[in-house]
């Protein structure tokens, strides 16, 4: 592919709800400008940007694809990017590295909760938007339907700057209402189209977008308004320009139209994106000094600085980085600078990826997005840039990963690998993280959802031959007592030569929940001589961690050594230790052992009609409702508190109930008493485990 300058380049993402026929889009778009040559389509597999075998399997975008193609002596570098909330990191990665969001809508079903959903997160990174109402030939589509969900939403700065030619079965073509000329398709494959006079049944309706459009252009730029309201006429000339500057500075989203399927509407589209998208030449990316933390943004014409928006890996090409050139120049064969780790990386070819097919470069100019390969340091959301005036670029927000599986080996001697494979995938996906619970000493993946989880278990196996079983994570309950008791063990041991022998008298005293663990003693006259005092610590410690009841960590009880006895050859800090231990088994048990689980605090962030069924479901999780709120926009804030056993699922439980629209966070809080009937359950489970063990 040819070198392009800043101002020949537009980025485009292309977003979706899941099913609105995102993917179809960007293959038409593909197809149309010729750079691939056939239309592959998402069901048969044969997709370009949906190419990994787990997309390929579920027919479902997972993760983005750059595809790049040239029109009109323009490159334009979409970005496919998933429909499901469950790869949202995707999305977010994506909006970082992008001049223009291209919202794709059904137009049978219209705004659906991931169009709401990627709405807001373009509004918030203050990406301009633009929508495209895609499946104009499927049943029931209604493009005005469509626009007056899109106005109910977000508002009502959308207008059509196209409107289709029929609908359903009739649809045939598109009307551009700056032109105001009608273009019916000519051909089957949609690649030729007829430019005519806008009919009359359109004439009235064409009319009526075209005042809204420039209505709206006008209102865009002060000299353009001057004159619309002095009634003058605007020419064709005007009103793009306005359009380029209202949708440039997200005043207004102009919407478009089409049939990705039958290869309707993409030419018009990609003469829009050429002519209305904001170019990469006037983009500001904000960061700070690394030495001063002061601000400092980048902008085409400053020292080279680039962001790594998303990171693949693969065992055998290794890390690959897709980075967004803000300012400066990018050339093959160069050392870069990490500034956020402050390393230096060697790179060699610099090239772009249409799917998964490479394209060598030999420069890219300021905006463009390209792909390197095996930078060992450098992650996704890094920034890399001139040594001499670094910056470090403001972090791309990934949501929080609230769902939690246990992750182990299928196969026995892939416990080595499995760690490393793990790794490579938390590398690859920012909302993928991993932790060792030292307590349940499980090896705890957390992600999205479950779907998300499991498509990273199917990735490490197709790419590094591990596979793993998951599993729900085990909660880390603790026991605790609830009463003092006084209690005497005696260690006694006679095998010839030196016995053994310990004798201590303990007094166990429970402790408020959250204080942790005391030793004290308060031995009189030597009954117990001083050097054993660490080997009895040491022995409590070592009972507390086993569990008294059902093998949990003990906690929150007082251990003191009031007494004892010793033998001047046979006492050692073994026995003791072991005397110590066995007084904690046999006291604690007379001492109401009882069980505590983990209770945490969650705020739900959900439309307002959905707060009575989140109260309803935390108090049938055993929750306690601490408060509720409207924060504007129709939506409001339940904080609750219920033990993590009924909530470690939640993230799935809370897009059934609200589709989606829905969001949480939760984090540790405290612990408390197990209920007796749910306690004599996990009791009686550990008894049965350990007798199956034996």
């Amino acid at each position: 592919m040819k070198e392009y300058k800043s101002d020949k380049i537009r980025n485009v993402g292309i977003f979706a709800h899941g099913g609105a026929g995102k993917t179809s889009l960007a293959e038409a778009l593909l197809y149309t400008t010729g750079a691939v040559t056939r239309l592959g389509k998402v069901d048969d597999g044969t997709a370009t940007t949906d190419f990994e075998p787990e997309e390929v399997k579920r027919k479902v975008t997972i993760s983005t694809g750059l595809a790049p193609c040239e029109w009109h002596d323009h490159k334009i570098n979409f970005l496919d990017t998933p429909g499901y909330a469950d790869f949202v990191a995707e999305v977010k990665g994506t909006l970082r590295a992008v001049d223009a969001a291209l919202i794709v809508l059904c137009a049978a079903s219209g705004v659906e909760v991931g169009t709401e959903n990627v709405w807001k997160y373009a509004e918030e990174d203050g990406v301009p938007r633009f929508a495209f109402i895609n499946k104009m030939d499927r049943e029931n589509a209604d493009f005005y339907s469509t626009i007056d969900q899109m106005k109910e939403k977000f508002g009502n700065n959308i207008f059509p700057i196209q409107i289709p030619i029929g609908a359903q079965d009739s649809f045939k073509g598109i009307v551009d209402l700056v032109k105001m000329k009608a273009y019916t398709v000519a051909n089957a494959q949609g690649t030729q189209y007829t430019e005519g006079e806008i009919s009359a049944d359109l004439k009235d309706k064409a009319e009526e977008a075209r005042l809204a459009m420039i209505e709206a252009a006008a209102e865009a730029d002060d000299d353009l308004l001057t004159k619309y309201l002095e009634g003058e006429e605007l020419s064709d000339e005007e009103i793009r320009t306005g359009l380029i500057k209202g949708a440039a500075q997200g005043k207004f989203c102009p919407v478009m139209c089409g049939a990705a399927a039958k290869n309707i509407g993409p030419q018009q589209l990609l003469d829009a994106l050429i002519t209305y998208a904001p170019s990469p030449e006037n983009a500001v990316a904000k960061g700070h000094s690394p030495a001063t933390k002061d601000p400092v943004e980048r902008k085409a014409g400053d020292p080279f600085a680039a962001l790594v928006f998303k990171t693949t890996a693969d065992p055998f090409v290794g890390r690959l980085s897709y980075i967004r050139v803000f300012s400066g120049q990018l050339k093959p064969d160069s050392t870069l600078y990490n500034a956020s780790r402050e390393k230096s990386e060697r790179i060699g070819n610099i090239f772009t990826m249409r799917g998964k097919t490479q394209d060598t470069l030999t420069v890219a100019n300021t905006g463009d997005i390209v792909v390197v390969a095996k930078m060992a340091e450098t992650k996704t959301g890094d920034t890399i840039c001139d040594k001499d005036k670094p910056v470090v670029f403001d972090p791309i927000a990934y949501p929080k990963p609230m769902f939690t599986m246990a992750v182990e080996a299928k196969n026995k001697g892939d416990e080595d690998k499995i760690g490393n494979a793990l790794a490579r995938m938390a590398d690859e996906d920012p909302t993928f993280t991993l932790e060792k619970n030292l307590e349940t000493h499980q090896l705890l993946a957390s992600g999205i959802s479950d779907m998300h989880i499991d498509v990273i278990a199917e990735r490490m196996k197709r790419k590094f031959g591990v596979d793993v079983k998951l599993s729900d994570p085990r909660i880390p309950y603790r026991e605790t007592i609830r009463s003092s008791v006084k209690v005497e063990y005696k260690h006694k041991k006679q095998s010839g030569g030196h016995g053994q022998y310990g004798h201590v008298w303990l007094q166990l005293d429970p402790l408020p929940t959250g204080t942790g663990f005391e030793f004290t003693e308060s031995i009189f006259g030597g009954a117990v001589p001083r050097q054993y005092f660490p080997a009895v610590e040491k022995g409590v410690r070592e009972a507390m961690d086993k569990g008294i009841i059902a093998g949990y960590p003990v906690t929150d009880m007082k251990v003191n050594l009031t007494d004892g006895s010793y033998h001047d050859v046979d006492s050692s800090e073994m026995a003791f230790k072991i005397a110590a231990s066995g007084a904690i088994k046999k006291g604690a048990l007379q001492a109401k052992p009882t069980l505590l689980e983990p209770v945490y605090s969650v705020e739900v962030t959900v439309p307002e009609s959905y707060m009575g069924d989140i109260i309803g479901d935390f108090n049938s999780r055993r929750g306690r409702i601490l408060g509720m709120e409207p924060i504007g926009g129709g939506l409001g804030v339940v904080r609750a508190q219920a033990p993590l056993a009924e909530v470690f699922r939640y993230s799935i439980d809370l897009r059934s109930m609200t589709q989606g629209r829905g969001k949480f966070d939760m984090a540790f809080d405290h612990y408390e008493e197990v209920p007796q009937r749910i306690a004599e359950g996990i009791i009686a489970a550990y008894k049965k485990d350990k007798e199956d063990d034996e």
